[in-house]
């Protein structure tokens, strides 16, 4: 018998898995899908989904087909859109490991809306040499209004918040700044890069004389800031205005980059006034570095003498001088008229450039006297009387002596002519000259001009009416040596004597009706070569004849009772007459006439034009315009003058074709750029991009807006 076989069979089931609990999984199913999103550009765009399965989840957005990295969650947001954005569809993928599931694509808008700030031009390196501004731009898009913020090395401008930023004059401290913007909008901001800011030196330019140099030219030719592209209403115009305590009718001086003690290195412009105070002004900010009174103990200001030439008050009224080499830092010299009670004086100061302070012992009182039987004589001498005089031309410095040249007031007798000079180091009077000391009259007026010199030592001026000698001596001079109503040549190799002289053949004619030479003032002119090849030394003047007279220095043509010697005579070519100076520039001289248009003459072969090669459009009435030129080099020349009047007007001239008005103190408006009531006599300085212009009560500073 065979034994019992017995056979188990077991069944299992859920061999395909059933989780923790040994339920079978669910797979993902989305229960909510993404909906369509609209943004403005600039904006960001979220995305979501809602599904339901077995956990966990996991999520997987897709634009475009495409993954997107990192965008693992049940939401996504985009970046901050742009318009190349629009149209683009997004999914996602949801899985877990019973199986996936992908939702609908969403599309995404993108509108034109609100867009953040986006810089598409950085503002660029700037490189300028001191003096100058230096202006950086950048230009953004984006929603507006768009806010700016100028940064300089990281901190903000103050006032900077605008598409461009134009830095004040520039030092050479400001070398290596870095400047940069923050643009902003209601979206967002953004911040450009930086630009670098060089700063080199400048070739220094000072102004430490009248009409800016000795030769009395006027002329600036290193001005490399202000040009004729660059000078109109919109964009030149009265920037500051430098207040003093009384009238300006010196002009103002300038020097660059003078070292102050404790107070850094400054561009100071340098102001004399009527009412006895020399001021140094920091030439662009207008802080006042220093201020001096000229008065003594218990002195006044002069009276007007009686005359209405200066008036209320006479305190300085010529343009002071500066030496570069004198004391510690430099000297400025000037001549201030005083009175205490009834005794008037008239002193020389010489002030230390940097602090004010009297220098070489000074004041020094003027007193002179000289052989001569004239008018206000005594015991053989000529007297100089303070209370008689007032020195109105210029202060003159040749070979280290400082000369004063005096005008009476009005024609109120006695008076004579008088150059007195003193020893720049030390105020001792060392020269004397009298132009009429054997008659009256012949004091030197010349508009509060200044006496010219040439490179040999020589000094030019124009002697107002006065004595003259008809009877010459063997050499054709004045035998009583009276020199009035003439175009004088003086020498200063030995002493300081009457070198040569001319006279027209009616002076004694235009000595007494006055319309002599002596309102005008005279300019030395550079090297010219005439038709034959030779080279001619000329000086030339007007006075109140509205001729124009050019002399050779070499031989100025003396008197003649039946014609005139002079090298070339312009007889009427002005029109009206002369209470002023010319300038020069690229062979030019140009007039400004008493209720006359502004006159160029052109300079051929060593001879002025005898008509004018061109006028400007308006007139200057009383008395007339002395020219400034400011010019980089023979390029980019502007004819800068000042028309008085109750409302005085800076006008500025293309040089090459005056009939050109760039721009003036007009044209503004709102009376932007006026400046108040004129001086009779005003200079304008013009020098590193700044003009400036004396007035009743101060300094009106003009120049690029900022």
């Amino acid at each position: 018998m065979r034994p019992a076989v017995l056979i188990l069979v077991v069944a299992l089931s859920g061999c395909g898995g059933s989780g923790s609990s040994g339920s079978p999984g669910i797979a993902p199913s989305i229960t909510t899908e993404p909906g369509d999103q609209t943004v403005a550009a600039g904006q960001t765009a979220t995305f979501r989904v809602v599904a339901s399965g077995t956990v966990p989840l996991s999520y997987q957005w897709q634009r475009g087909g495409a993954n997107i990295a990192g965008a693992k969650s049940s939401s996504y947001t985009t970046p901050a859109t742009t318009m190349a954005d629009n149209g683009s569809q997004f999914r996602v993928i949801v899985s877990n490991f019973a199986g996936n599931s992908t939702s609908n694509a969403a599309t995404l808008t993108v509108t034109a809306g609100a867009q953040a700030p986006s810089i598409t031009q950085q503002p660029a390196d700037e490189s300028v040499t001191t003096g100058q501004t230096a202006t950086f731009t950048v230009v953004a898009s984006g929603a507006v209004p768009l806010a700016y913020q100028w940064q300089k090395n990281g901190s903000n401008i103050s006032a900077a918040t605008s598409a461009s930023y134009t830095t004040p004059a520039t030092v050479l401290a400001d070398s290596g700044s870095r400047f940069q913007v923050v643009v902003s909008n209601s979206v967002g901001n953004v911040t450009s890069t930086a630009a670098l800011l060089t700063v080199t030196a400048a070739s220094s330019v000072d102004m430490l004389t009248y009409h800016n140099n000795n030769a009395r030219t006027g002329a600036n030719l290193a001005e490399t800031t202000l040009t004729p592209a660059n000078v109109n209403a919109a964009t030149f115009g009265k920037v500051n205005f430098f207040s003093v305590d009384g009238k300006v009718d010196a002009q103002p001086l300038y020097w660059w980059q003078l070292s102050i003690p404790n107070q850094g290195i400054h561009n100071v412009l340098y102001v004399a006034t009527e009412h006895d105070s020399v001021y140094a002004f920091d030439a662009d900010s207008g802080a006042i570095l220093w201020h001096k009174s000229m008065l003594g103990t218990g002195e006044t200001t002069s009276d007007d003498r009686n005359c209405d030439q200066v008036v209320p008050e006479i305190g300085i009224t010529a343009t002071p001088v500066i030496d570069h080499t004198k004391g510690a830092h430099g000297a400025i010299y000037v001549v201030a008229m005083s009175k205490n009670g009834t005794g008037y004086f008239q002193r020389l100061h010489a002030l230390d450039v940097a602090t004010g302070t009297e220098l070489f012992g000074g004041p020094t009182d003027i007193q002179a006297s000289y052989p001569g039987t004239g008018a206000s004589s005594s015991g053989g001498n000529v007297i100089f009387d303070p209370k008689q005089y007032k020195e109105r031309p210029g202060l003159l410095l040749l070979g280290g002596i400082v000369y004063t040249m005096w005008a009476s007031h009005c024609d109120i007798q006695p008076y004579t002519g008088w150059i007195i000079g003193f020893d720049a180091s030390t105020l001792t009077r060392t020269r004397v000259l009298n132009l009429t000391p054997n008659g009256g009259e012949g004091a030197i007026w010349m508009s509060d001009t200044a006496a010219a010199a040439d490179g040999s030592g020589n000094i030019f001026l124009l002697n107002g009416n006065g004595t003259f000698d008809p009877s010459l001596d063997t050499n054709r001079f004045p035998s009583l040596q009276d020199f009035g109503n003439c175009f004088l040549k003086l020498s200063t190799s030995s002493g300081l004597a009457v070198a040569d002289y001319f006279t027209m053949s009616n002076t004694a004619t235009e000595s007494g009706s006055d319309t002599d030479l002596g309102s005008g003032g005279a300019i030395v002119l550079p090297d010219l070569t005439d038709g034959g090849g030779l080279i001619k030394h000329l000086a030339l003047g007007a006075g109140k004849d509205a001729h124009i007279y050019v002399v050779d220095r070499d031989d100025l043509g003396k008197f003649n009772a039946s014609v005139n010697n002079a090298y070339q005579e312009i007889a009427g070519a002005l029109s009206g007459s002369i209470f002023s100076m010319p300038a020069y520039f690229n062979n030019t001289v140009y007039f400004g006439p008493v209720n006359q248009f502004i006159k160029a003459f052109s300079i051929t072969n060593a001879k002025l034009s005898v008509t004018p090669s061109a006028h400007t459009s308006n007139t200057f009435g009383y008395p007339g315009a002395t020219p400034s030129i400011s010019a980089n080099g023979a390029t980019n020349a502007i004819l800068w003058a000042v028309q008085n009047g109750a409302t005085a007007v800076l006008h500025a001239y293309d040089a090459n074709d005056i009939s050109r008005e760039l721009y003036n103190s007009n044209q503004s408006a709102g009376s932007r750029d006026q400046f108040g009531a004129g001086n009779k006599f005003i200079t304008p300085t013009v020098v590193h991009g700044k003009v400036y212009v004396g007035t009743t009560n101060g300094v009106a500073v003009f120049g690029l807006l900022p």
